[in-house]
C-alpha cells in the first residue's frame, strides 16, 4: 500500500469527482458525516479499481484551494477518528495528511479498498457510482461479499500480486510439481509445460495479471 504522491494528488484534486475523490470545503455542518459515507464507500471499491481513494479537505468542487483554510492538528486528529471511532466496520485502512498541493495546503485521507467488503457506516452499507453515493442495493452486496469469500481462501493459494511468472523456476516447478500432478492424474503429461493448465490445479492467478500463489514462491 503506496501512499499517493504530491503529482497524484494535484491530478486527482483537478479532475472531476469520481468514484475515487471527494471534496470538502471543511470539516464542519454535515461534512463529518458525509465524509464518513465517503471513506466507507471507498473501502467497499464497488467498481473495482483495487486503488486507493482520496479525500480532500480544504478544496472547492472544482478542485481550487478554500480562501483561508488551515489544516490544524485538531482537525487532522478529528480525521484520523474516522479509522477508530467504531462508526465503520470493519475499521478501514487510511492515511490522514497535510499535502501542499497547487500551491495551497490541504488535508487529505487516502482510503484504501477493504480486504474483507462489506464496510459498514452505522449499519449501512456505502458505495460510490460515478460522482454519487448512496446505500448499495442487495445485488451491489452479492457483489461485496462474493469478493470477500473469494479473499478468504487458503494463504498458501492467495496470489502474490509483486510477483511474476517469471521470477519462477519452471524448470525445478516442472520437474517436481508437475511429476507428482501427474502421478496424481491433475495433468496430462501432454500439456505438462503449459502455463495455462497450471491455472486449474490453482497454480497462478490471472486476475489481475498472471502472478503465481504464495506456495508457488520458494
Amino acid at each position: 500500500m503506496k501512499p499517493f504522491t504530491d503529482a497524484d494528488l494535484e491530478v486527482l484534486l483537478a479532475e472531476l469527482e469520481s468514484d475515487r475523490v471527494e471534496r470538502k470545503q471543511s470539516f464542519r455542518g454535515d461534512a463529518p458525516t458525509t465524509v464518513r459515507e465517503a471513506v466507507c464507500a471507498f473501502a467497499n471499491d464497488m467498481p473495482g479499481h483495487g486503488a486507493p481513494g482520496a479525500v480532500f479537505i480544504g478544496a472547492r468542487d472544482d478542485g481550487s484551494p478554500l480562501a483561508g483554510f488551515e489544516v490544524t492538528d485538531e482537525l487532522l486528529r478529528q480525521l484520523a477518528d474516522i479509522k477508530t471511532d467504531g462508526n465503520i466496520a470493519p475499521p478501514p485502512s487510511l492515511l490522514v495528511e497535510k499535502r501542499h498541493l497547487a500551491g495551497a495546503d490541504f488535508a487529505v485521507i487516502t482510503v484504501w479498498p477493504c480486504d474483507t467488503p462489506p464496510a459498514r457506516y452505522k449499519g449501512r452499507i456505502h458505495v460510490r457510482w460515478g460522482p454519487r453515493r448512496g446505500l448499495a442495493s442487495a445485488q451491489d452486496e452479492r457483489i461485496l461479499n462474493e469478493r470477500r469469500r473469494h479473499r478468504d481462501r487458503p494463504y498458501d493459494i492467495q496470489p502474490v500480486r509483486d510477483a511474476t511468472l517469471d521470477e519462477l523456476d519452471r524448470l525445478r516447478f516442472e520437474s517436481r510439481v508437475s511429476a507428482v500432478a501427474h502421478r496424481a492424474g491433475c495433468l496430462r503429461p501432454t500439456i505438462a509445460t503449459s502455463s495455462r493448465s497450471w491455472r486449474s490445479p490453482r497454480w497462478w492467478s490471472a486476475t489481475p495479471s498472471p502472478c503465481p500463489p504464495c506456495w508457488g514462491c520458494w
